[in-house]
């Protein structure tokens, strides 16, 4: 289990998305004081995307140590940068493009290839640059996540039965669009050293109060529990209205 989960719950979306900022700030500044670098994976959708968007204004933008960051991403949809439904292309859009990041510190996953080949090579990246770390296993600072009406969380949706340990990265097909997909795996998720949960809006209460009070569900969301990190959970009025 965690050590810890900790439920934040917000009046309304964008207070939970400046809480998301805060946490991200903090985190930064933490990790490159404890460690000289900070490491995230990212999500996409409509509540990170808010957050991100914070990243790039003050107080922010000049407090957090961009210079020591590196960038992932937790999954990507298999089309172009510039397409609407890219991840990368979006976090350009909301923040990348107005803070001071040297490209060499954002990994985006290879979308514009077969969804193999993506896999092979994000793997390579991430055992590159862990390594360089002299750490064997991926661990981040930090990975925010989403989670969707069905429970899901990254590209791992309820029904596909993605538990193999040894692999950091899968190709998947799913989801609204229902496309080819790359993404991190639960072995990667929960060895994080935390986990930033957003989730906003009522039509996400039926399926957080599941998550929260039916212990036995399958739900991917359910699924994350890392042995040595913790877990936060910022939730708004109207997603936590059912707990």
């Amino acid at each position: 289990m965690p050590r810890e989960i900790e439920k934040i719950v917000l009046p309304d979306s964008h207070t939970l998305s400046e809480e998301g900022a805060k946490i991200f700030n903090t985190s930064a500044i933490e990790a490159v004081n404890h460690r000289g670098c900070f490491t995230v994976a990212i999500s996409g959708g409509s509540t990170p995307r808010t957050m991100h968007r914070l990243l790039a204004k003050e107080p922010h933008s000049s407090q957090i140590p961009w210079h020591r960051i590196h960038l992932f991403w937790v999954d990507e949809r298999m089309v172009a940068f510039d397409h609407p439904h890219s991840n990368f292309g979006a976090a350009q859009k909301d923040f990348l493009d107005n803070v001071p990041i040297a490209l060499d510190q954002v990994h985006p996953m290879p979308a514009m290839i077969s969804p193999d080949k993506g896999v092979t090579l994000y793997e390579t990246e991430l055992k590159r640059y862990f390594d360089g770390l002299h750490s064997h296993l991926p661990r981040f600072d930090l990975i925010t996540l989403g989670m969707g009406e069905d429970g899901h969380i990254a590209s791992l949706f309820p029904g596909q039965h993605s538990t193999a340990s040894e692999l950091w990265v899968l190709s998947v097909k799913g989801g609204n669009p229902n496309l080819y997909r790359l993404t991190l795996t639960y072995f990667v998720l929960n060895n994080a050293r935390r986990i930033l949960f957003l989730v906003s809006g009522k039509n996400k209460a039926k399926i957080v109060k599941t998550v929260f009070e039916n212990r036995q569900t399958l739900l991917p969301a359910s699924r994350i529990q890392p042995l040595n990190g913790d877990i936060t959970w910022l939730l708004d009025r109207d997603a936590a209205s059912l707990l």
